[in-house]
């Protein structure tokens, strides 16, 4: 009897990664990012049929596993699932929390605390089976803490408030090219302001030889641990485990902080997918 074909997703807001099993091989795929907090349904099946099935050629899931950022409540869960059922009418479509992802992959069967940190941010208290504490994530504009939506943030406010010395002013304007009139109508008018501030992350790891861009990754990092891992009084008996671009990149400042605050550092990870491919091989 052959096998069943199953697809994989784990969707940030920014970048989607899918990957393909049957048998024993897996073949990855990438597309934009889709949160139903940004997109419509609509949106998100033009998305898939548009960016995905020409790269999938003739091949068909029986199963799809699609964890995403967003998919935190019923009613986006839903949306995305109607969605990819409208693709693949014959498969059967799971739909979870991309936070869910993070902690599979993350801490397999082991209970720690996983946390998200790429274009937005959370965390969670994973018991090596289900979440049982999450410290709610409020989004891009109430929360984020530690994103790079929040730290790209940080950037054009340095920037615009005239923060900066001339020296960074002088590397920003080389950089970006944009004045304050097109960052405004960006953040306030244009469609996922997220992801625009967070395209501004880049920069701090490029100028990681000035001051000013040090206090911006060490402040808002610090402030992700304040405002979510310090919630969990099992941070300081399990591990801490990180994934995401931001997580990546800036993981000596991870793992300064836990040094400072006397906490375990576990895995850090640019992504959850290669820990979803042995979860979903094992189940």
């Amino acid at each position: 009897m052959p096998s069943k074909v199953k697809l994989v997703a784990d969707s940030g807001s920014t970048k989607a990664e899918w990957r393909l099993m049957s048998g024993k091989n897996g073949n990855a795929f990438s597309t934009q990012g889709m949160s139903p907090y940004f997109l419509s349904g609509l949106q998100i099946e033009e998305i898939v049929r548009a960016e995905l099935l020409p790269q999938l050629g003739e091949a068909r899931p029986d199963e799809v596993f699609f964890y995403g950022t967003g998919c935190g409540n019923e009613q986006n869960v839903a949306l995305v699932k109607n969605s990819l059922q409208k693709v693949w009418p014959e498969a059967v479509i799971s739909v979870n929390h991309d936070l869910m992802a993070a902690a599979r992959a993350l801490c397999g069967s082991e209970p720690g605390v996983a946390s998200i940190l790429g274009t937005g941010s959370n965390s969670c208290y994973y018991d090596g089976k289900d979440i049982v504490k999450n410290n709610p994530g409020l989004g891009f504009i109430l929360g984020d803490e530690g994103s790079g939506a929040f730290l790209g943030k940080k950037v054009v406010q340095y920037y615009l408030y005239h923060t900066f010395d001339d020296e960074m002013r002088f590397r920003f304007e080389e950089k970006f090219k944009v004045n304050k009139d097109q960052i405004l109508e960006n953040v306030y008018r244009k469609p996922l302001p997220n992801r625009y501030l967070a395209s501004f992350t880049p920069f701090l790891s490029e100028n990681r030889d000035h001051y000013m861009i040090e206090n911006i990754l060490e402040d808002g990092l610090n402030e992700f641990f304040f405002s979510h891992i310090y919630k969990y009084s099992e941070s300081w008996t399990v591990p801490l485990h990180f994934t995401g671009s931001v997580a990546w990149h800036f993981r000596d400042i991870l793992e300064e902080l836990c040094d400072l605050y006397e906490l375990q550092l576990g895995k850090v990870l640019k992504n959850p997918m290669d820990g979803l491919i042995q979860f979903h091989k094992e189940e």
